[in-house]
C-alpha cells in the first residue's frame, strides 16, 4: 500500500521573501516580476548585479524633451510652493505709534 503525500499550502513571510531575493535572482520569476517584488519588499539587488542605466537608448531629441519637462515641472513646483506660503502681514497704521513719533520729532 502506497501512501501519497499531500501538498500543503505554504506561507511565505515578507522577511523570508526578502532574504530569498537577497540571496540571488529568483529563477521562477520573470525579470519584471522580480523587479516588482524587489521594489515592493524593499529588497536590494545582489551586490554583484550590474546597475541599470537610466535613459539607455534615448536619442538626443528625447533627452532634450525630458530635460524640458523636468525644468517645467521644477518651475511649476516652485510656483506652487510660493503660492501656498502665507503672505507677509502688512503693517497696520497705529494712532498710538503716530503720536509717539510726532512727540519724538518735536523733542528733536
Amino acid at each position: 500500500m502506497v501512501t501519497k503525500k499531500k501538498a500543503g499550502a505554504g506561507v511565505v513571510t515578507e522577511g523570508a521573501a526578502q532574504a530569498a531575493l537577497r540571496r540571488g535572482p529568483a529563477k521562477a520569476l520573470s525579470p519584471d516580476e522580480e523587479k516588482v517584488l524587489r521594489m515592493r519588499l524593499g529588497a536590494a539587488p545582489p551586490r554583484s548585479a550590474p546597475l541599470e542605466r537610466a535613459g539607455a537608448g534615448l536619442t538626443d531629441l528625447e533627452i532634450e524633451v525630458y530635460a524640458a519637462e523636468i525644468e517645467a515641472y521644477m518651475k511649476w513646483k516652485a510656483r506652487e510652493a510660493a503660492r501656498s506660503e502665507p503672505a507677509a502681514p502688512r503693517p497696520q497704521p497705529s494712532r498710538t505709534k503716530d503720536k509717539i513719533v510726532r512727540a519724538l520729532r518735536k523733542l528733536s
